[in-house]
């Protein structure tokens, strides 16, 4: 590996973690803000035990205050946070030049996705 290739992984390594950390420390902020609006409002904004489950729910849900909907949002953008890990894992595998575990990391994106799609049926 040149020097240029080396400093290019460090940079995507650092930027990963400060990926992992902004995606962290947003999802805490917005599920302490649906908690907080929970505490306020004693009430989740939905009827006896339902919640959103899906994301237009959740966004229906943000736009009119619900706090359930907040703290839905706040578990939803923890869970894409190691998605978008992977994501930029497969970018510096693909700087690296290397093939196998770009296509490895790549499946495993994949994996991840079909996860999603079939997980709310």
């Amino acid at each position: 590996m040149d020097k240029k290739t080396k400093n290019e992984m460090e940079t995507v390594e650092i930027l990963i973690g400060k990926i992992m950390r902004i995606g962290v420390l947003i999802a805490a902020s917005v599920m302490v803000i649906g908690f907080i609006m929970l505490v306020c409002q004693q009430s989740s904004g939905y009827p006896g035990t339902t919640f959103p489950t899906t994301l237009s729910e959740i966004l229906k849900g943000i736009t009119t205050f619900k706090p359930y909907a907040y703290m839905m949002a706040g578990i939803f953008l923890l869970i894409l946070t190691p998605v978008l890990r992977v994501l930029v894992s497969i970018y510096a595998f693909y700087k690296e030049k290397d093939v196998l575990y770009v296509w490895i990391t790549t499946i495993v994106f994949i994996i991840l996705m079909f996860g999603f799609i079939l997980g709310h049926h």
